[in-house]
């Protein structure tokens, strides 16, 4: 017995590092050695149908041995016993460690930000990993990802494993402004990205390869120096640029008590008073911003405070305003709303 287990062991270890194609040669050999086998000893039961022959090899191979179908004569059952069993049994084992091994690598590699998900659509990428910052962005979007929405994924430098993997998947660059890493972060698809590099610099380039790959992705960027914000503002419209909003808050508060409190409770999505932005489709007929107001305040209770048109944003629309499609509303709302639920043909019919 030592001596059959050293065998099988031999067995299983020569075969686990074959290649696929190998392995699958090796079967097939296996697999029609023994219908011969069985065909000369007679066991006309056994091969009289070739499904029948494959249904036995399999559960004979697999351990399952249901006892339905099994060598008749004394010859065969050697056969069985010195041939059919330690062969099948050892290619189903070789099998299945290589399936398994092959899963677990797929699983470090992706770990260690070297898997690919240039097929995924609809998700956010963010560029640059800032300890507790960027951890703190994923917890944010994780939180508000749709029960059909891709997860994030994490473009950072030499971080050898995913430091966020419960809110993020993870691809592993030499720097930001790296076209292959965004490639493999899906950025052809992705539906926006978050760029903040540990510098101004940095980011900027990262921002620069964004737009050549990313034709349809919202792109936010922050920088530390507000100047580099305003000049990429003017010379990138597609790029939303964010800078520090610490002097303002601290001087706002300063004047009007509570007035972070009251940002913090617009950004966060926890907050039951919660901002959200929702595009407003082409519109049959102009509707008046006073009207939208109502509609959804008394359907849907939000509370609209601003309107981004023509480029340009106002948080204090005149009721008169007309709205036409393609405009973006900004409101107030402990939940995002669904925008496959706003009548908007009736929007208009305040009474």
């Amino acid at each position: 017995m030592p001596f059959i287990a050293s065998l099988m062991r031999r067995v299983y270890l020569s075969l686990s590092e074959l290649a696929w194609s190998a392995l699958f040669v090796i079967l097939v050999i296996h697999l029609v050695a023994s219908y011969l086998l069985f065909m000369l000893a007679g066991e006309g039961d056994l091969v009289g149908n070739p499904v029948d022959f494959l249904y036995y090899y399999m559960v004979t191979a697999t351990t399952v041995g249901y006892g339905d179908l099994s060598p008749k004569s004394g010859l065969g059952r050697i056969i069985a016993v010195l041939f059919v069993l330690p062969g099948g049994i050892a290619i189903f084992t070789a099998v299945l460690g290589k399936l398994l091994t092959n899963i677990g690598t797929i699983w470090r590699n992706r770990m260690r930000g070297l898997g690919d998900y240039s097929e995924r659509a609809g998700h956010i990428i963010v560029l640059g990993w800032q300890e507790g910052q960027t951890y703190q962005t994923l917890r944010l979007l994780h939180a508000e990802r749709q029960a059909n929405e891709p997860m994030s994924v994490l473009v950072a430098k030499d971080l050898p494993e995913n430091p966020a993997s419960n809110y993020a998947d993870y691809i592993r660059t030499e720097r930001l402004a790296d076209a292959d890493a965004l490639v493999r972060a899906g950025v052809a698809q992705a539906r926006a990205i978050i760029a903040r590099g540990a510098n101004d610099d940095e980011t900027l380039a990262a921002v620069l390869i964004a737009e050549d790959h990313a034709p349809n992705a919202h792109i936010v960027a922050y920088f530390a120096d507000d100047r580099t914000a305003q000049m990429v503002k003017q010379r990138r419209p597609r790029v939303e640029a964010v800078g520090s909003l610490a002097e303002e808050l601290l001087s706002r508060s300063a004047r009007d008590p509570g007035s972070s409190e009251i940002a913090a409770r617009l950004l966060s999505a926890a907050s039951t008073d919660t901002a959200f932005s929702l595009p407003v489709p082409p519109l049959q007929t102009p509707l008046l911003y006073g009207d939208v107001f109502l509609r959804l305040k008394r359907q849907h209770n939000v509370t609209l405070v601003g309107m981004l048109s023509q480029g340009m944003t106002d948080l204090n629309c005149q009721d008169e305003t007309l709205m036409r499609g393609g405009e973006t509303l900004y409101y107030i709302s402990g939940m995002r709303l669904d925008p496959a639920a706003i009548a908007w043909a009736r929007m208009g019919d305040v009474s």
